[in-house]
């Protein structure tokens, strides 16, 4: 059986590493690969079948798990390893808890990679190592309800929510859409409505719960909705 892998991840030489580690352990796998979150939607909508994706946290557009929460929504049978060089277990636990199907740190070695990614290609869940004998911290309800706010998300709608969250005007997000100040407004108030926010500020502020550090919030610069 011939397995679709998607590797996103904005450094190319990790990019072939990863390729490396899954191809000696998956002869049968045709790998795609996305550098941006941009660039992972356009990926997954040429490739609807892809059967894993391989994710790095610190991904230009990802603000944080907000990805993993759209892709959740967008794409829920589509299996999720999250891999990252934040690999301490408040990362891993609320990786696990945004609907990841397992969590490779970036430090582990090519035969470790390649053992976890056919164990989540047979539909195994993966829980990370040291987290399952450890108690678990009390779940962070807005957090998880604001995911499932961003997971209602079209993948239109996402796009203006990450370029929102970097900070963009409206008008800077319609030329690089290249759509009307007019559809980014229409979008601008489905994600309101979706995420339960006032304003655009309260949406960037509620996004930074999924921030892998709240200090990076960026409040935007205020516009008329």
């Amino acid at each position: 059986m011939d397995y679709q892998v998607l590797i996103v991840d904005d450094h190319p030489l990790y990019r072939a590493a990863l390729k490396g580690a899954v191809a000696a352990a998956c002869t049968d796998c045709e790998f795609f690969e996305a550098d941006s979150v941009a660039a992972l939607l356009d990926s997954l909508d040429i490739h609807p079948h892809t059967d894993l994706l391989l994710l790095d946290l610190n991904l230009p557009g990802a603000y944080g798990f907000c990805a993993l929460a759209h892709l959740r929504g967008s794409h829920p049978e589509l299996p999720v390893i999250v891999v990252s060089a934040m690999d301490d277990l408040r990362t891993v636990r609320q990786a696990m808890a945004f609907g990841a199907q397992g969590f490779v740190s970036k430090s582990a070695d090519a035969g470790t990679i390649g053992r976890n990614v056919l164990s989540v290609l047979r539909g195994e869940y993966l829980p990370a190592a040291g987290t399952a004998a450890k108690p678990e911290p009390p779940s962070d309800a807005a957090a998880l309800d604001l995911a499932q706010g961003i997971a209602q998300l079209t993948a239109q709608q996402f796009r203006v929510f990450g370029m929102l969250c970097s900070g963009r005007r409206n008008k800077e997000i319609a030329y690089e859409l290249q759509i009307t100040e007019a559809t980014v407004k229409a979008h601008m108030t489905a994600i309101l409505r979706k995420l339960g926010a006032a304003n655009r500020t309260q949406a960037v502020l509620l996004a930074g719960r999924l921030l892998l550090d709240p200090s990076d919030v960026k409040p935007p610069p205020e516009e008329t909705e």
